[in-house]
């Protein structure tokens, strides 16, 4: 999840992804209250979400003092992922261990797309080492870019298969299911053990029929339900979790197991 904010939602990059979703950038209010977040959460009737800050090229979207404030205002209930300024290597790393070790971050989410860097860039390469010693997840997308960004950094082959390779400590979650190249990204899942898949951004109608199938058998233990919101409600996708026909046991790993246990929620 990420906390709506004006300045997020009008960027121009995001052109595509409002006008499929029918909203009006001009018709979003300035700020959107504080519990805005919780609100989506209850009504879904999901306990615990990960939110995210963005850090792109233009600079800050969402700040990590923005993601810090509402974990320690509801730290029973959200779990926060830092971002940082991925052009000044340094800086990113001592922003992200301050961000772990002071505001209790539990993960560090970078956006490819964004950034128009593939994963395997020199730039990512002392982040990945800090990720391991601070022992938190990389969280990524893989798959082509929704928003009005080349898709090229998001393919699974070659890029996330090389910082697997080089850093088999690192844990990756790869969301977005890796649509169209879904097939590469469960191939690096069932390769690498700390290479995961998240479903941010899709409806579970939407997922690609080779990854239903990989939840349904080896891929329960790779697999983490996402929303994206505000792109996407967690009602909206957890109302479609029947149709997957997964077992209890793949469907508790899916929408929490999984999770709690990358997170240490």
């Amino acid at each position: 999840m990420q906390p709506p904010a004006r300045r997020f939602l009008t960027d121009p990059i995001f052109a595509s992804l409002t006008r499929w979703l029918n909203i009006d950038p001009a018709s979003l209010p300035e700020s959107f209250p504080p519990d805005f977040l919780l609100h989506a959460m209850d009504a879904a009737g999901i306990e615990q979400a990960t939110v995210s800050a963005w850090h792109g090229p233009s600079g800050v979207i969402i700040s990590n003092a923005e993601i810090a404030a509402l974990v320690k205002a509801h730290p029973d209930r959200l779990v926060g992922l830092a971002s940082v300024d991925l052009a000044r290597p340094m800086e990113a790393v001592r922003e992200l261990r301050r961000a772990v070790e002071f505001d209790g971050a539990r993960g560090l989410r970078l956006l490819p797309w964004l950034w128009n860097l593939p994963p395997n860039d020199r730039r990512y390469y002392p982040l990945y080492a800090a990720c391991v010693d601070l022992g938190i997840p990389f969280c990524t997308q893989a798959g082509h870019a929704g928003p009005l960004c080349e898709s090229e950094p998001g393919r699974p082959i070659p890029y996330l298969d090389q910082v697997a390779l080089e850093f088999p400590e690192l844990v990756i979650v790869a969301g977005h299911t890796g649509f169209p190249w879904t097939q590469e990204l469960i191939a690096l899942a069932m390769k690498y053990p700390n290479l995961y898949i998240d479903t941010s951004a899709y409806k579970p109608s939407r997922y690609p029929r080779e990854l239903t199938d990989y939840m349904r058998s080896s891929g329960c233990k790779k697999v983490l339900f996402a929303s994206d919101f505000p792109m996407l409600t967690p009602a909206a996708c957890l109302a479609e979790v029947g149709q997957l026909q997964l077992t209890d046991e793949a469907r508790a790993r899916f929408l929490y197991g999984n999770a709690m246990r990358i997170f240490r929620a």
